[in-house]
């Protein structure tokens, strides 16, 4: 199975609610669109700076997805174009995030990540 046959494939069996978010780290451009011509649109990345590099080179109603923790120092580059931050564990790079987004006169969505746990690890 392809790619696009996949994605189809996959996308029929989710609850019509259900977003689905395609994995695109180490994907070469081909793959991503590959399944964007297949008509999908979400797409997930854990690194700054192949995040920047696809988002350059892709098609810009791609809704991109940055999976993880973010440094910090690196929000400022996807703060123009990203759709959700998944991963976000700190007041302190929320506030980040949140002063990036004001700059680029945008709101950026988050995931809260809470330790809820009894044990420390």
């Amino acid at each position: 199975m392809n790619i696009a046959e996949n994605i189809i494939s996959i996308k029929k069996k989710l609850p019509e609610k259900v977003r689905l978010v395609a994995v695109s780290k180490i994907k070469p451009n081909e793959d991503i669109l590959e399944a964007y011509n297949a008509g999908h649109k979400i797409f997930g990345e854990n690194k700054v700076q192949d995040l920047v590099g696809k988002y350059e080179q892709l098609p810009k109603d791609i809704e991109w997805h940055f999976i993880g923790h973010p440094q910090t120092n690196k929000v400022k580059y996807i703060a123009p174009f990203i759709g959700l931050i998944h991963g976000v564990d700190s007041i302190k790079l929320l506030k980040i995030i949140n002063k990036e987004a004001r700059k680029n006169n945008r709101k950026i969505r988050c995931l809260l990540q809470f330790h809820i746990a009894e044990e420390k690890t």
